[in-house]
């Protein structure tokens, strides 16, 4: 099966860079129903950290990070890709990116089992739709 590569949305808030402080805004989304496709968390500086969130449903999570007082920023648009793992299934997708002269800004991969992967990259808004159409994004 060749790899389904999607455009998602994804929105994002900074918190504190201190142990806890992700989860009380993940348990706050548990306890609304959320679900999340993906989740990526880094810290941004001294102090802070940022959490990205893409929503299996955005305005569900609109409505509970409201409700939360988690203050958003976007949305905001990345790739999510699936496929089945094999040796340079990552190598693949970045060499057409760069191929294409686009650079990616950022990536998370993990093999999910059962001999299967998934990614999400994200490319500098300038380049998204040259992005999907290089990775023939749905």
């Amino acid at each position: 099966m060749a790899e389904i590569v999607r455009r998602v949305e994804y929105y994002y808030t900074e918190v504190p860079d201190r142990a806890g402080e992700g989860a009380k805004v993940l348990t706050a989304l548990k306890a609304k129903g959320v679900n999340l496709i993906a989740l990526n968390g880094f810290p941004t500086s001294t102090r802070r950290a940022q959490l990205s969130f893409v929503p299996s449903n955005a305005r569900a999570f609109l409505a509970a990070a409201r409700k939360a007082g988690i203050k958003l920023t976007g949305p905001k648009t990345a790739f999510l890709i699936q496929g089945d793992d094999r040796v340079g299934a990552v190598a693949d997708i970045v060499s057409k990116l760069g191929k294409a002269g686009l650079n990616v800004v950022a990536m998370n991969a993990v093999a999910a089992g059962r001999r299967r992967y998934g990614a999400i990259l994200w490319v500098k808004p300038r380049n998204v739709g040259k992005a999907a159409q290089v990775l023939g994004a749905a």
